[in-house]
């Protein structure tokens, strides 16, 4: 697993794999976001096999699929009201965890200097760059 720490509440990471949740579990997250669409994965990853195994470990659960250039608004605020609401870390992942970092990135505008998010994202091995403007604005 390749977690990559935006906040201390937050972290990304690429594809997770299903034993994954037990680990996650154990290492004190208590909330999963999947940004990853099911159209992108076989039965195994996809969140219904997901959210079952979670719940297993104890986890909140979240499927908050992530089309890849369709981020909306809609995403972003979602997003935010779960990190909002989140009693412990959450972790959330797409396919390379751009997704999910972007969509933390724009619910955080307005938030937090844009000057912070930006490095967050560049300390976890993600350029956002391109939100300069929407982070900024």
């Amino acid at each position: 697993m390749d977690l990559r720490q935006l906040t201390p509440d937050l972290s990304v990471a690429p594809q997770i794999e299903p034993e994954d949740m037990r680990r996650l579990a154990e290492a004190g997250f208590t909330a999963v976001v999947a940004n990853r669409p099911d159209s992108e994965v076989g039965p195994s990853h996809q969140s219904a096999r997901l959210a079952e195994l979670a719940a297993e470990a104890g986890l909140d659960f979240h499927y908050l699929p992530i089309l890849p250039g369709q981020l909306g608004p809609e995403q972003v605020r979602a997003l935010r009201e779960i990190l909002d609401g989140a009693q412990g870390k959450v972790l959330a992942y797409c396919r390379s965890g751009t997704r999910s970092t972007m969509a933390w990135a724009l619910g955080q505008a307005g938030r937090r200097p844009a000057a912070e998010i930006m490095q967050a994202a560049a300390r976890a091995g993600y350029d956002l760059s391109d939100l300069i403007p929407a982070l900024e604005g």
